[in-house]
C-alpha cells in the first residue's frame, strides 16, 4: 500500500465519496450528516478549506474540514470532522489531509483554528490545550480535548467562548 497522499480541495464530485469515509470511520452518521449540513450554510462553509487525501489513483481516502466558527468574537476556524477510510487508518492519509486543509486556511490569511478531538493526535499538526489561553466551550468537555493553534504567530490566540456553526448544535 502506497503512503503518499495527494491532497486537494474538495470538488463538487466528490460529496458522495466524503460522505462514504465518514460512515464508514464513524459509528453513526452524525459526522457525515454534519458535514453536509454545514455544505449548505454560507455562515460557516469556506471553499477551498474541506480537503481529501486521495490515493495514487485518485481516490478520496482520508478527509477534514476547517469551517467558520469564532472565539469570542473573533474569527476562527473549527477543525472537524477528520476521517479516513477504516482499512487505510494510520497510513498519514489523515495527517496529509489536516496539514493540507491547515496550509490552505493559512494561505487564505486564517489566523485560527479550534478542534475538539484526541488530545494525542492534534498536538503534531502544533494545537496545544485551548484552556491555557482562555479559550472555552459553553458545554462541558475534557480540558485536554479542547485545542487551539494559531496560524500566524504575528497574532497570538484570543481567549473567549468558541461559538461553532448552528449544524453542530453547541
Amino acid at each position: 500500500m502506497t503512503n503518499t497522499w495527494f491532497t486537494r480541495a474538495e470538488t463538487p464530485g466528490d460529496a458522495t465519496a466524503i460522505r462514504e469515509i465518514l460512515l464508514t470511520a464513524f459509528p453513526t452518521a452524525l459526522e457525515a450528516d454534519l458535514v453536509d449540513a454545514l455544505r449548505t450554510d454560507p455562515a460557516a462553509w469556506i471553499d477551498g478549506l474541506s480537503v481529501v487525501a486521495a490515493d495514487e489513483s485518485g481516490r478520496p481516502t482520508g478527509y477534514a474540514l476547517l469551517t467558520r466558527c469564532h472565539i469570542g468574537e473573533v474569527p476562527a476556524l473549527c477543525l472537524g470532522p477528520c476521517a479516513v477510510r477504516p482499512e487505510r487508518q494510520r497510513s498519514g492519509a489523515g495527517s496529509a489531509a489536516v496539514r493540507a486543509a491547515l496550509a490552505a486556511a493559512t494561505e487564505a490569511g486564517e489566523r485560527y483554528v479550534v478542534v475538539l478531538g484526541h488530545p494525542a493526535y492534534y498536538p503534531r499538526f502544533g494545537f496545544t490545550r485551548a484552556s491555557t489561553h482562555s479559550i472555552e466551550l459553553s458545554i462541558d468537555v475534557p480540558d485536554e480535548a479542547l485545542m487551539a493553534l494559531a496560524l500566524d504567530a504575528g497574532h497570538p490566540l484570543p481567549g473567549g467562548t468558541v461559538r461553532y456553526a448552528a449544524a453542530f448544535g453547541i
